[in-house]
């Protein structure tokens, strides 16, 4: 019996855990001319004296990046694979992902929201997207929930038949959802965020799939709220990774 198959048009981010704070920052910048300090000599976030936000941003305006690395995000996601694919050309961080092989994959498949821009022009590198019509946007949702019904049939029948997960799960296309755990310090996210988010504001336009930029957009909110003076240095030095 074929389960019953759900369509998204979002992606699911979490928050797991967070040893992340601005002092960190502070900690590691001033431990080769001061030595160790407390957490009660450097104050709390909230309090952070206009010296150390002058340190957090000479740090970052001059790229001075192992201070921001001694500290830990890991968040949880859930998204199609062809966004994992993504994520994972970014070796700066550590992943663990639902296994295919161990497990059914569950019929959970991505479908673009109809405000998704669908049309592409320009040359590689400098593209620029545009909305489709109606009847674009019509379809490739008709496409993508067909092929992707059609697909995980497929598959429900090959492991009726006794077909090792591993093999069975060739059929299934990109667009079906994926989990994760994913770890990385403030340094790793910066980089990430800045080629995988698109900011007017940014010293370097970066052109990212929509996708993951979705993925990104709710990790930086979550990072944000952590690490609020190192985000909003980051944004005011052009959203460059130090």
């Amino acid at each position: 019996m074929t389960d019953e198959i759900e369509f998204r048009s979002d992606v699911t981010v979490e928050l797991v855990r967070a040893q992340a704070s601005d002092n960190d920052v502070l900690f590691a910048a001033r431990v080769s001319t001061v030595g160790e300090q407390t957490l009660a000599e450097a104050g709390t976030d909230e309090e952070l004296a206009a010296r150390d936000r002058g340190l957090i941003n000479y740090l970052m305006r001059d790229r001075h990046g192992t201070p921001f690395e001694h500290n830990s995000l890991t968040f949880y996601v859930q998204a199609p694979i062809f966004v994992f694919r993504e994520f994972q050309r970014h070796r700066i961080a550590s992943y663990n992902e639902e296994s295919g092989r161990y497990r059914q994959l569950r019929p959970v498949f991505y479908v673009p929201a109809p405000e998704r821009n669908l049309i592409q022009r320009g040359k590689p590198g400098k593209y620029e997207f545009f909305p489709g019509n109606e009847s674009q946007t019509n379809l490739v949702a008709t496409q993508i929930r067909e092929q992707s019904a059609a697909a995980y049939r497929s598959y429900e029948q090959m492991l009726d038949a006794g077909i090792a997960r591993e093999v069975a799960r060739m059929v299934l296309p990109l667009n079906i959802y994926s989990s994760m755990y994913v770890t990385m310090n403030a340094r790793a996210l910066m980089n990430f965020l800045s080629l995988r988010t698109k900011d007017e504001t940014s010293a370097f336009p970066s052109f990212p799939q929509r996708e993951i930029e979705m993925c990104a957009e709710k990790m930086e909110a979550f990072w944000r709220e952590c690490m609020p003076v190192t985000a909003e240095t980051f944004q005011a030095n052009g959203r460059v990774a130090p």
